[in-house]
């Protein structure tokens, strides 16, 4: 009789310890489907907070205030305003009080020696940041045959490590100096024909 009550007892068991585990596996496919789901999510959101700049509204502004500089500097010195406005972009944000770590200055990010040279007294008057940063990189791509890549890495390495390496220096902050400045070019690009279409 013992035997038997024991033989019911263990099949009890048997069957709750299957009902237990199947319950475990499905809250925990259940869980990690919509994990899936929430990492989707996640990537989607990042994905659209990294393609969105919320500073445009009021760098708007700014690069308003710019605009006729930059298209008068450009025009002098036959570089693409559109460039030139990359190169803002990606150097100071179009803060015009912008001070890097290394001690450049201004919109277009002037070294103290390299304003100096360039004649430039107030390295935070946007007229004359604007006008000697176009010069300078004027002279960095007649330096370097037309190059607009080996002028950008030597505006953001400096001349002689372009010409040590015989090109792009193998430093990631210069290539992806190069790259940030490329995408801006290519939207400031499309905008400003988008307006010029309109007129």
């Amino acid at each position: 009789m013992d035997r038997k009550i024991n033989i019911q007892i263990l099949f009890v068991e048997v069957i709750r310890f299957f009902f237990i585990f199947t319950m475990i596996m499905g809250v925990s496919l259940v869980s990690i489907n919509n994990g899936a789901k929430d990492d989707q999510i996640i990537n989607n959101t990042r994905d659209i907070l990294q393609n969105t700049d919320f500073r445009s509204i009021f760098r708007h502004k700014k690069e308003h205030l710019f605009h006729p500089i930059i298209l008068q500097e450009a025009d002098r010195h036959e570089i693409d305003p559109a460039l030139v406005k990359a190169i803002i972009m990606a150097e100071s944000g179009y803060n015009p009080n912008a001070i890097s770590e290394k001690g450049a200055k201004g919109l277009m990010q002037l070294m103290p020696s390299t304003a100096q040279a360039l004649g430039v007294e107030d390295v935070f008057n946007p007229q004359q940041n604007i006008s000697g940063g176009v010069r300078y990189f004027k002279k960095l791509v007649n330096r370097f045959d037309g190059d607009i890549k080996l002028a950008l890495a030597a505006y953001n390495a400096g001349s002689k490590k372009v010409r040590h390496y015989q090109g792009i220096p193998p430093y990631k902050s210069t290539h992806y100096y190069i790259e940030k400045v490329f995408k801006y070019y290519k939207l400031y690009k499309n905008q400003m024909s988008e307006k010029t279409k309109k007129v």
